[in-house]
């Protein structure tokens, strides 16, 4: 792993697993998600991920809304824009790709393989739902398996890959490092390999310290020092994890795509909360904060103007 000598913040501003009835601070309109990506850029965030909704929560994979999101963004910051490839387990293959087709962001998810990914669990914890969409929404995941097929994978490299968007490869378990060597293997993957570690979701690996420091093992044997390294785990465990990625010399992901709390019984009321608590974990750990300028140096990114 290429230690972090200044830490890259990303934030996963909605995401597409969190219901609107769980938090009434989870950004849904286009509006909302934009300024709540402004106000964590602020706070210290040098990269956003993206995903988009309806005002009424629900995933939505339409260009339209993502262009809208990324305008005020770009307008305002040079943050870098991460636009996700990974949308939800309910879109087309198609559907998953079309903003970032159309907007041709510097960096983009690129989700390692299929997998059960589930979160049906919503169901069993939230009392009263905000709009009927929800509660079938998250029970789906539980019989219908989130599908990355390498044929897909490798469509994506290719088609994004020449116009320049390199990726944030999410790795749910030890396999999707040996699935992404492969795609180095090919000529298709190119370091420096952004890997984003994801732990704590049904279906993937598991929310263990021990994983964490297994999967950098694994990933060192495999890329050596082609390869940056950032961790993050769904729920309560969200900055125990991102604390141990930052002490082992990666980097951190907070947002509230991965969790709503911003401690334990406490919803986190923003992003920028969120990001201004991991910020001030990296700093007390001796490291200083990448600027969006640093993080496309080390990233290799095209550049915003490009």
């Amino acid at each position: 792993m290429r230690a972090a000598e200044k830490v890259i913040i990303t934030t996963a501003i909605t995401g597409s697993v969190n219901v609107p009835s769980q938090s009434p601070y989870l950004p849904l309109s286009a509006d909302a998600v934009a300024e709540a990506a402004l106000d964590a850029i602020e706070a210290g965030s040098a990269i956003v991920h993206l995903h988009a909704r309806e005002p009424d929560g629900r995933p939505t994979p339409d260009p339209d809304v993502f262009a809208k999101i990324v305008g005020r963004i770009t307008a305002e910051t040079d943050a870098v824009i991460n636009i996700t490839t990974g949308g939800a387990s309910s879109m087309t293959m198609e559907q998953r790709l079309a903003a970032a087709m159309r907007l041709r962001p510097e960096l983009a998810s690129m989700n390692m393989g299929s997998m059960n990914f589930v979160y049906s669990g919503i169901a069993e914890k939230v009392t009263e739902w905000k709009y009927d969409w929800e509660k079938p929404y998250v029970l789906n995941t539980y019989s219908r398996p989130f599908v990355n097929t390498f044929d897909s994978i490798e469509q994506t490299l290719r088609t994004l890959g020449e116009s320049g968007t390199r990726f944030e490869y999410e790795c749910y378990d030890i396999g999707h490092l040996y699935s992404l060597a492969h795609f180095v293997d090919k000529g298709l993957a190119k370091p420096p390999l952004l890997i984003q570690g994801v732990f704590g979701i049904l279906g993937g690996i598991g929310a263990d310290h021990a994983n964490l420091e297994h999967m950098v093992r694994i990933a060192d044997k495999l890329f050596g020092e082609d390869y940056l390294f950032s961790a993050f785990a769904g729920g309560r465990d969200q900055m125990a994890f991102g604390t141990h990625s930052a002490w082992l010399g990666g980097h951190v992901r907070v947002g509230l795509e991965d969790s709503l709390w911003i401690g334990k019984g406490r919803l986190a009321e923003s992003n920028a909360q969120q990001v201004r608590k991991i910020r001030a974990v990296v700093e007390d750990l001796g490291k200083p904060v990448a600027t969006p300028a640093e993080a496309r140096a080390m990233l290799a990114l095209r550049g915003k103007e490009s």
